[in-house]
């Protein structure tokens, strides 16, 4: 086991902790709901279940969860939960999943609607535990006290408040990282890079933040410079710790209009948060690197960009060393191959623009600005 935190929630990371789920479930009764995606091979979630059984659970599954499914995929898992009357809920797969889970957690106590909770229905501190088993790392929304999802009704991004003490536990298991292998994989790693590097550059920054996110992204720097290599191989233990400290860093400071802006492009359409992430990565490094020189000049040097005489020069020059290494590893830096129209992606990016976090960015997030960033990339 690479890391063991002991306070609330407990965070295990390390290769084969999953083996922990039984021991950190049975703390809160004995059946348990598990909300997996679909696309986890069947041998990893009997795994699992039989993980929660050696320990005396019940485990009730429900493997439906795809990456397109909708806030209202929730309200399944809840009337399961009720039905077999669950004591804890699992949220096991990707970031789909968790988001779906993390609502149903809240949801069930409470009896409401996805729709109730999307409008702002105050949650009392009434919910299930839940457990994360991430197996792609942690989002950035993952550790903070709100979660975004899209509104089914209209497509719109919007923000969910999450109990403080919702979290059990988070457990990542290094050994179920497999998407890590596939020729994607790099746009994950640049996906969490740009959190951190936006979330390092906030106004709400702090000593505590800046150190945990220093240290993600130095973990990212190191995983996208291996794999420029044609025979690198990703190391998941250093994938998850960077993941990990990155949401932790993110819920110690905030995070900025880029991730705002991903969230919200990716509700509108079918791209994938990896890629719409790549894509804005280049116009808001621009803008960070103008608002917060001496952030960025960090950045740089942890990238291996030129030294050169004045911070801000530095700063810039950080600009061009992530496009070299988007450009290295073959990322495309634009949306333009999906056909976006600026007509159907205004309202998008307007209700991405009016999230309370967003104003935490360190330049002034303006309408123009963010037509000029999203003309750049569509």
């Amino acid at each position: 086991m690479d890391i063991a935190f002991k306070f609330d929630p407990e965070i295990l990371i390390g290769a084969d902790t999953l083996s922990m789920a039984g021991t950190v479930c049975k703390r809160h009764g004995r059946r348990i709901m598990v909300a997996a995606d679909h696309s986890l091979d069947a041998a990893v979630v009997n795994r699992l279940k039989e993980i929660l059984e050696d320990s005396g659970l019940d485990a009730i599954i429900f493997d439906g969860i795809e990456d397109d499914s909708t806030a209202e995929m929730a309200e399944n898992i809840v009337e399961l939960s009720k039905a077999a009357h669950c004591d804890a809920i699992i949220g096991f797969g990707g970031l789909k999943s968790q988001i779906i889970a993390r609502m149903a957690a809240i949801m069930a106590p409470l009896r409401i609607s996805a729709f109730e909770l999307l409008d702002g229905r105050v949650f009392q501190n009434k919910f299930l535990p839940f457990i994360a088993i991430p197996t792609k790392g942690l989002d950035t929304f993952s550790l903070t006290d709100y979660f975004l999802e899209s509104d089914p009704r209209t497509r719109l991004i919007k923000s969910i408040k999450s109990p403080p003490d919702l979290y059990s536990a988070v457990i990542i298991d290094n050994t179920l990282q497999t998407f890590l292998a596939d020729k994607g994989a790099a746009a994950f790693i640049f996906d969490g890079f740009f959190s951190a590097v936006e979330a390092y550059c906030s106004l709400k920054a702090n000593f505590l933040s800046d150190a945990l996110l220093e240290r993600s992204i130095s973990f990212y720097v190191k995983l996208f410079k291996s794999t420029a290599g044609a025979n690198a191989e990703l190391n998941s233990g250093t994938f998850a710790q960077a993941s990990f400290l990155g949401a932790l860093g993110t819920a110690a400071s905030s995070p900025g209009a880029g991730s705002a802006l991903t969230a919200a492009i990716t509700a509108r359409f079918p791209i994938s948060k990896q890629q719409c992430a790549a894509s804005l990565l280049m116009p808001i490094a621009e803008k960070l690197s103008s608002a917060r020189p001496e952030k960025m000049a960090r950045v740089a040097s942890f990238i291996g960009a030129e030294k050169t005489a004045s911070v801000a020069e530095v700063a810039t020059a950080s600009v061009g060393a992530i496009r070299r290494c988007m450009e290295t590893l073959g990322l495309q830096a634009s949306l333009k191959g999906f056909n976006i129209s600026l007509d159907k992606v205004t309202a998008a990016v307007e209700a991405a623009r009016s999230l309370d976090f967003v104003a935490n960015s360190p330049w002034i997030v303006s309408e123009e600005d963010v037509f000029n960033i999203i003309k750049q990339i569509i």
